[in-house]
């Protein structure tokens, strides 16, 4: 036998504004600046799926291209070719041909100053998300203290209980700008979290492959022929 107050329920929800209830005037003036965090969340998510990932940092066709290069001897083609193509392998591999001359040691050290240089403006560009996932909650709860003192002067205003609409709306700019806070910051701090994991990766990645292709320069071992 069902609940008796399920209908009740049901209807009450279906009737429900969401957009005055989150939107506005649900959070207020602080809801509004979460909301347009969100936006601008996303939209540094999305970029940063698309540019920081294995086709842009460690395309396999650059790879290839390096390697036939050197395979070929053109190591002046293969030093224009890194200047100009953007990856962070390109990038430490033209670090590495341009030590050339100060020997093998000297190439290999300036790959991992490449790789930390590259690795440290990616991950000081993914610090917003960082960022956002720590200030908005903050800015949720200032929206809730808010909200709370206004409840409370509306019942000192009303030298009692003021009306439920009253007192609903102030309760619910701190309900709403705590919902917003927590919905911008999980995902903000979920996806730094994995853009940081992926950047490691990609550039212990770059390191290996920018060694293996500069393994040509490698003096060959005294007593051999």
């Amino acid at each position: 036998m069902g609940h008796p107050q399920m209908p009740v329920l049901a209807q009450v929800l279906a009737d429900m504004d969401y957009f005055k209830m989150l939107v506005w005037p649900g959070g207020g003036y602080i809801g509004l600046i979460l909301w347009a965090l969100s936006v601008v969340t996303l939209a540094i998510i999305i970029q940063y799926f698309i540019t920081i990932r294995r086709g842009t940092v460690m395309p396999d066709l650059v790879r290839q291209q390096i390697q036939g290069l050197f395979d070929n001897k053109q190591y002046r083609e293969a030093i224009e070719v890194t200047a100009t193509e953007p990856s962070l392998l390109s990038y430490v591999v033209h670090a590495a041909l341009t030590e050339a001359a100060h020997g093998y040691a000297s190439m290999e050290r300036a790959i991992e100053e490449a790789a930390e240089e590259k690795t440290t403006n990616l991950l000081r560009k993914i610090e917003w998300l960082n960022l956002i996932g720590n200030v908005s909650p903050m800015l949720g709860l200032l929206g809730t203290v808010w909200g709370m003192i206004n409840a409370f002067m509306e019942i000192v205003e009303a030298r009692g209980i003021p009306p439920a609409d009253r007192l609903a709306y102030s309760i619910g700019i701190a309900l709403v700008t705590t919902l917003l806070g927590l919905a911008i910051a999980i995902p903000s701090l979920s996806v730094f979290a994995v853009m940081r994991n992926r950047i490691d990766a990609m550039t212990n990645e770059a390191v290996v492959a920018s060694e293996e292709l500069i393994a040509t320069f490698r003096p060959a071992p005294k007593g051999s022929e």
